[in-house]
């Protein structure tokens, strides 16, 4: 007999909320809006640049390597220094971002048919995303997602990121949850699988990207659709 599960928790970005297309689309929007195509610098090459830059900062953020002004303004300094840029603060455009970042609602395929389901099937919804506060939760409520969801845990509220222990037990003990009867599911493995099963809670890997892994983490199962989510639960 399956497990029961009763309380889910969803992480956000490249989970339900398109990160990759919907960054690509503000981007842009402030590339365009700073009339940077003017300094000679092409648009692919600086989000490309932008993306590695961003990737490596939020890595040492999860560490606490980094701050959260240290990663904002870092990841837009590192860029500038890469083309040259010196007539604009990297702070002031990564404010630009933010406010463009959340008006873009684009979700992954399949993001508000699984809600439906488990929504329809009784389950107890919930959020458990690494990001900025400012961003998250007005990203929810433009892309129509936010009335899913009981609550929504946002590592910079609870001050510890994913995969620390301490974003997961925050999270089972305020939407009064069992571990037993609790499912995470995201994308990624390191943060959200191993980070939800060393802390004794099932989870889901949403390999959409269809990378190598390693499946041998607690009781982790592996998924390349989210429509693929209901032969789980």
């Amino acid at each position: 007999m399956r497990k029961k599960y009763t309380h889910l928790f969803f992480d956000l970005d490249n989970t339900l909320w398109d990160f990759e297309t919907n960054s690509w689309y503000a981007m842009q929007e402030t590339f365009r809006i700073l009339q940077l195509e003017k300094s000679g610098v092409d648009f692919d090459d600086f989000f490309k640049t932008y993306s590695k830059h961003n990737h490596d900062l939020w890595t040492a953020y999860r560490k606490k390597e980094v701050t959260k002004k240290e990663l904002t303004r870092q990841r837009f300094q590192l860029t500038f220094d890469s083309f040259t840029i010196n007539n604009l603060d990297a702070l002031a455009m990564n404010d630009l971002y933010l406010q463009e970042m959340p008006k873009q609602s684009h979700l992954i395929e399949g993001a508000k048919e699984i809600l439906d389901y488990t929504k329809s099937k009784g389950y107890r919804l919930f959020i458990i995303t690494n990001g900025f506060k400012e961003v998250q939760h007005e990203k929810l409520k433009r892309a129509g997602l936010a009335a899913y969801f009981e609550k929504v845990f946002i590592s910079e509220e609870i001050k510890t990121p994913k995969p620390g222990r301490e974003i997961f037990e925050h999270a089972i003990k305020s939407s009064n949850a069992k571990k037993k009867n609790s499912l995470m599911i995201g994308d990624d493995w390191d943060v959200d699988i191993c980070g939800a099963t060393n802390f004794g809670i099932d989870a889901v890997y949403f390999n959409r990207l269809k990378r190598p892994v390693d499946n041998s983490v607690g009781d982790s199962k592996i998924i390349e659709s989210l429509s693929e989510l209901r032969l789980v639960l």
